[in-house]
């Protein structure tokens, strides 16, 4: 896996579908196609095979280097990795804190992928707005479809205490080595006092 990868992506256009192969940036989302052919796991669009499946689902916390190595090759998670977090987020992660962001973190997967029948399963996961969406897709913790193909842990059941907080793990992970410039403790909004004069323009009226 030791392949010369861009380390900015155009962060339009960007789907789990997508893929750059010349570029070392793949697609392991399986088709049906696939599935009859035994062929999950591999690349739907060059055909390599790459991760080693089994390792990775085995959801082993002290392996995490190898994990995150893994997601990269896939352009979507890649793509969430390198991408510049929008002000919105950035800002909104300056006002927690490092340490409220990351107890934020576990509260927000349980919300939206930790039920048997996720709301809007697939769509759940903005992409901008909050760090903690950058964490999501780029973990593969965004929705049930990318939890059973990354972490192996099947749809149509609700997760574990220990499937929330391994997926959690990872995205806090994220967030730390993303946004390590964030205080730990959070910093309050300057709000403007009522009754506060705009400054004279100049101008007479005339």
């Amino acid at each position: 896996m030791n392949q010369p990868f861009p380390e900015e992506l155009t962060p339009l256009k960007v789907s789990c579908t997508k893929s750059d192969c010349e570029m070392g940036l793949h697609c392991y989302l399986a088709t049906t196609k696939m599935v009859r052919d035994n062929t999950v796991g591999r690349c739907r669009s060059c055909g390599i095979a790459l991760v080693d499946w089994l390792r990775v689902h085995e959801r082993e916390i002290s392996d995490i280097a190898f994990t995150f190595e893994c997601l990269r090759t896939e352009y979507i998670r890649h793509h969430f990795w390198h991408i510049e977090i929008d002000d919105e987020a950035i800002g909104h992660a300056r006002r927690k804190g490092m340490r409220a962001l990351l107890e934020s973190v576990s509260k927000r997967l349980a919300q939206s992928i930790g039920k048997e029948k996720p709301f809007r399963d697939g769509t759940q996961t903005p992409f901008e707005g909050r760090a903690v969406y950058y964490a999501q897709h780029a973990t593969a913790t965004c929705c049930r479809k990318c939890v059973e193909e990354w972490h192996g842990i099947p749809r149509g059941q609700a997760l574990t205490a220990g499937e929330l907080d391994y997926l959690a793990q990872l995205a806090a992970q994220y967030l730390k080595e993303r946004l390590n410039d964030i205080a730990e403790e959070g910093v309050k909004a300057v709000r403007k006092q009522r009754g506060t004069k705009r400054p004279h323009s100049g101008r007479t009226g005339l």
